[in-house]
């Protein structure tokens, strides 16, 4: 089937499979950072944005996206890099491969949420697994990153 799409901000046409997933359009439109990992969208490692909405791409099907605008981090390399920054200032980057569903997650947050508690945050980004980190250092990070504008 042919499908359209947008794909950071691009026009795109493919032609998939009908029980093509998502993640799998991506990686072979080059889009590296969607990463494969439990493949049951428990772990975050695939996230993407879909209309502006993050989701597991591993568990969508790549015809969905027909007529619909899919982000990755691809497209928000000055974004990531900048809370990459603070991840690092909270020694909290670790072996880094969750990082880019983690980062998308936090972007989302950020536009999603106002000003987010603790509690919000972790709820948020519960569906994100790292195997590196206590989440502390992550959560300083996000926290200092979300009030970098406001100096608390």
């Amino acid at each position: 089937m042919n499908i359209q799409f947008l794909l950071n901000g691009m026009p795109v046409e493919a032609d998939v499979a009908a029980d093509m997933l998502l993640i799998d359009l991506l990686r072979e439109k080059g889009c590296y950072s969607v990463k494969r990992g439990c493949e049951t969208a428990n772990c975050g490692l695939c996230t993407v944005w879909l209309d502006e909405k993050p989701v597991p791409s591993c568990s969508i099907l790549a015809a969905r996206v027909h007529k619909h605008a899919v982000i990755t981090l691809e497209c928000l390399q000055e974004e990531a890099e900048e809370f990459g920054r603070f991840l690092a200032g909270e020694g909290a980057e670790q072996c880094g491969f969750c990082s880019p569903g983690f980062i998308m997650n936090v972007l989302a947050m950020e536009k999603e949420l106002t000003d987010p508690t603790e509690e919000e945050i972790r709820e948020y980004l519960a569906g994100n697994l790292c195997r590196c980190t206590g989440y502390m250092g992550q959560l300083r990070a996000i926290r200092k990153y979300l009030h970098r504008k406001d100096g608390r």
